[in-house]
């Protein structure tokens, strides 16, 4: 089977399932397993951002929105070459992927046959039923049923190890400028890891906020995890951080991207993580999280 994926979470589902082989397209911002772009077609592109702020990214996104409706550009022309069977795709956030609406366009211009298949997780549960989702649409069904149970007993082993120990109160910043509060799955990663998240939309779109509001909410620990960075720019806009609040919180920066803001099964060590920032179980990981005061 010939898979195009338009979501970088997605290509991380399908290469975790064993399909790496039959990955023929792929977007700019896939990169993980490492070098998973190589040689395949980049059938997405999007926004060149990589020396602007998080405020000049803010509002060029804003802007091109306003402009265009999305960030993305599909490449016909890429696409028909990929020749796919399956294309997996997104509803979730037009910040994060190009939208289900623009592949249909695409396919119907192309006169391509191949399945689409829209994923659209807004909870950790529903992020974990992903992954059967494409095994099935993969034909990997088994493989796919597989990997949940391997997750599944890891997240009860963290809840295991954090049972009966106090809460501790997290927050988690989305985004730097404006400050994002968090949402989605991403309190339900706090809670699993024996926190209590503060200022978060659990199942729903993270929103503005304040700092004021940051400061007044009493976390113990704020975990910088910017939308679209790696672990030295969450690390980078962590030391603003430091200067925006009080002293009082542990302050700790986390590579977002792979493990907090994409909905794939990298998640689950995502959680791992920030149970042992909060309790101690286990060890923090030096190439994931960064503790930054």
């Amino acid at each position: 089977m010939r898979i195009v994926s338009l979501l970088p979470s997605a290509t991380e589902i399908v290469c975790e399932l064993g399909l790496a082989d039959s990955l023929v397209g792929v977007t700019f911002e896939c990169a993980w397993p490492a070098g998973v772009a190589i040689g395949r077609e980049v059938v997405v592109t999007g926004l060149e951002t990589a020396d602007l702020t998080p405020g000049e990214i803010d509002a060029l996104v804003r802007e091109t929105i306003a402009a265009q409706g999305n960030l993305y550009t599909l490449h016909d022309d890429r696409l028909r070459a990929c020749d796919p069977q399956l294309v997996l795709t997104q509803d979730l956030c037009r910040v994060c992927a190009l939208p289900s609406g623009h592949v249909d366009e695409a396919m119907a211009r192309l006169g391509c046959s191949a399945t689409v298949v829209t994923l659209d997780p807004h909870t950790l549960a529903e992020v974990i039923a992903t992954i059967v989702t494409v095994a099935d649409a993969a034909g990997v069904a088994e493989r796919g049923r597989d990997q949940v149970a391997a997750l599944s007993a890891r997240l009860d082993a963290v809840r295991v190890g954090v049972a009966g120990r106090p809460l501790r109160r997290m927050f988690v910043l989305e985004w730097l400028e404006p400050p994002f509060l968090s949402g989605h799955w991403v309190p339900e990663l706090v809670s699993a890891a024996g926190g209590e998240p503060v200022l978060a939309r659990p199942g729903e779109r993270s929103v503005p906020t304040t700092w004021d509001e940051i400061a007044a909410a009493g976390a113990d620990v704020v975990v910088v995890s910017p939308c679209g960075f790696d672990l030295d720019g969450a690390v980078r806009q962590a030391g603003e951080v430091v200067g925006r609040l009080p002293a009082g919180p542990e302050i700790w920066a986390i590579d977002a991207d792979g493990y907090i803001v994409r909905p794939g099964p990298r998640l689950i060590t995502g959680v791992e993580q920030l149970a042992a920032i909060l309790h101690g179980v286990g060890e923090t990981d030096p190439s994931i999280v960064r503790r930054v005061r």
